[in-house]
């Protein structure tokens, strides 16, 4: 790695670590940890060829929390000069002596720590320039508009380039701290004219700007994409099977981990709740966390508490093998903490049942005669009681071919059911984010249109 992006060195945020380690021991506190990140990036737009934003930042910022027993104050600073660090730090502790105790509050046990992180390849620098950056965007935005006269207008082109490392250390022994990337190319055309307009939008974000798709792809794939939805019609109110393109099926693995995390179990506030080694999907279905993925946009050695992260099944044969705890949930609930402070880490959905000829053509023909969900709208969903309920647009198929898109419908049902009557999971699959999973199959929702 060349520290020259960086204004400090990973070394200098070392000692900014330890020595905030080293005030809180000078103020009484009991235990302490603190995350020190710094990061620099470029975000320009462009709208109709046009320039619209161009956006530099140096960014940098240091969290302090200390503990007096079960007392816990927290305190953040973005100046790093030994005064700022060490009232910042000052700071926290007076606020945990004015916090009532809680039970489960406090560091990780130190053999839950990850002493020896792996380099897991997660950093990938693009020093684009303001001027590069634009000319992508520009040509991103072009190929949309070359596709079709019909696509008449756009919300714009973005290039997204970042470079980030940090630090995070505590009281318990643990240091551990990487540089990492983040980079992407977007755009959103806007097909046909007047109230029969219709926009979409795609996207390639990787943490190595090698690997991101070509510009007049991305640009050409949006536009295919709104010309589709051109000509949009209601359905009437019926029952029929439902085909969540791969995209928006990562939601419906995003709302799995939403019911499985600590927050929600220890607060009884998952339609999940209790359902440790129960069955609730089929028995087709596998759901796997691997946090050590090289170069993966959801790979860490260590989550946002230094605590190891480790390969882990956690759906077998449809049946929940683990939830999703930090060391502060896992207490709540009187279990350990599974290494996701901070979220999932490369969760994938796969199905015992999906062969190479389930492509998205393939899975078209097993909806055989429903609806392909493309959008949803709103946050319909009641993670208490599990009822789903979401303005949806997308096409209506017929014997396992498209026939016309459809607008202005809900779909409803219950995430319970929903998990259940999961027919098929698709061999397109994508990542977005921490989860990758192809398009799911639901055999029954509720559409209520016209």
């Amino acid at each position: 790695m060349s520290d020259s992006v960086f204004i400090h060195t990973q070394a200098q945020l070392n000692q900014l670590a330890s020595d905030v380690l080293r005030f809180a021991r000078e103020f009484g506190a009991t235990d302490a940890a603190v995350d020190i990140n710094e990061g620099s990036g470029l975000s320009v737009s462009v709208r109709k060829g046009k320039v619209e934003t161009i956006e530099q930042n140096n960014d940098k910022g240091a969290g302090v929390t200390v503990y007096i027993g079960q007392k816990r104050g927290n305190a953040n600073t973005s100046d790093f000069s030994p005064a700022s660090l060490r009232s910042t730090v000052e700071a926290a502790y007076n606020i945990a002596r004015f916090t009532a105790e809680d039970d489960a509050a406090g560091l990780p046990d130190a053999d839950m720590l990850e002493k020896h992180p792996q380099d897991l390849k997660l950093y990938h620098p693009w020093l684009v320039s303001v001027s590069d950056a634009i000319e992508i965007a520009q040509r991103c935005e072009a190929a949309a508009f070359a596709v079709d006269k019909r696509v008449s207008n756009s919300e714009g082109a973005s290039v997204y380039a970042q470079q980030s490392h940090f630090v995070s250390a505590n009281s318990r022994g643990f240091m551990g701290g990487y540089p990492y990337s983040r980079h992407s190319i977007s755009v959103a055309p806007i097909a046909g004219k007047g109230a029969g307009m219709q926009r979409d939008d795609w996207y390639s974000s990787q943490r190595d700007p090698k690997k991101l798709a070509k510009p007049e792809d991305i640009g050409r794939y949006a536009a295919e994409r709104a010309l589709a939805k051109l000509n949009a019609r209601q359905l009437d109110t019926r029952k029929s099977p439902v085909l969540f393109e791969a995209p928006l099926a990562v939601g419906l693995l995003g709302a799995f981990v939403q019911a499985t995390s600590g927050g929600a179990l220890y607060r009884k506030s998952s339609f999940l709740l209790d359902s440790l080694g129960q069955q609730i999907f089929p028995s087709h279905i596998h759901i796997a966390e691997d946090p050590h993925r090289i170069g993966a946009t959801g790979s860490s050695p260590f989550d946002d508490e230094g605590v190891k992260t480790s390969k882990r099944d956690v759906v077998n044969d449809g049946v929940l093998q683990g939830y999703f705890l930090s060391t502060y949930t896992a207490r709540k609930l009187g279990m350990q903490t599974t290494g996701n402070a901070g979220g999932s880490h490369n969760l994938s959905m796969t199905s015992s049942l999906t062969k190479k000829t389930d492509s998205f053509a393939g899975m078209l023909k097993k909806l055989g005669t429903g609806l392909l969900v493309t959008d949803l709208m709103g946050q319909g969903v009641n993670y208490v009681t599990g009822d789903y309920s979401r303005g949806a647009s997308g096409f209506w198929v017929e014997n396992g071919v498209i026939q016309y898109p459809v607008e202005e419908i809900t779909i409803a049902g219950n995430m319970k059911d929903m998990f259940r009557q999961i027919v098929a999971v698709g061999a397109d699959t994508l990542v977005r984010g921490t989860k990758e999973t192809g398009s799911i199959l639901i055999e029954s929702m509720t559409i209520a249109g016209s």
